[in-house]
């Protein structure tokens, strides 16, 4: 962990980037795919020489929300895009025809699943991503706390929006 590079990805272990070797650590970037991998002293020291540290629960947050939507499909008992594809098919037949094309039956598909994941997946982890990132900007903090602040807004607004009190 030690050599120069540009980043540093520890995805085994917890704790395993620590106060004893955070100052030797030579990169640019440390990306948590462990859960925990950076202690607190780590951070306060990786901070100071400039390095910047992308937290697990950013990184990590793409396979959360893949179980999220696995737990969606599973409680609904439908497929996602099980729903749309028939009419998602209909209107590319329909934007073929206008083109002036006579498409065959099964020219125009809808989406398949795989596509409606990768799909929700993206605009979740992009729009994750650029939160935290303007969140640390505007307020001067690092990644770690930008998160943490993201998701206290987040629960709060549900909370507002909810019409409960805090």
């Amino acid at each position: 962990m030690e050599k120069p590079c540009d980043f540093l990805i520890p995805a085994a272990t917890e704790k395993s980037v620590h106060k004893r070797n955070a100052d030797k650590l030579r990169c640019k970037v440390v990306v948590e795919g462990a859960n925990g991998p950076t202690t607190f002293a780590a951070e306060e020291i990786l901070t100071k020489k400039g390095v910047v540290l992308v937290p697990d629960m950013l990184i990590n947050g793409g396979g959360v929300t893949v179980s999220y939507f696995e737990w969606l499909k599973n409680i609904d008992h439908i497929n996602p895009g099980k729903m749309t594809k028939k009419y998602e098919e209909k209107q590319q037949m329909r934007l073929l025809k206008l083109m002036g094309h006579n498409p065959q039956m099964g020219e125009a598909q809808g989406a398949e699943e795989i596509d409606i994941v990768y799909s929700g997946l993206e605009e979740i982890m992009t729009t994750a991503a650029k939160e935290t990132w303007s969140i640390a900007e505007k307020k001067n903090i690092i990644f770690r706390d930008a998160c943490m602040v993201n998701a206290i807004q987040k629960v709060y607004k549900y909370y507002e929006q909810s019409g409960i009190t805090i």
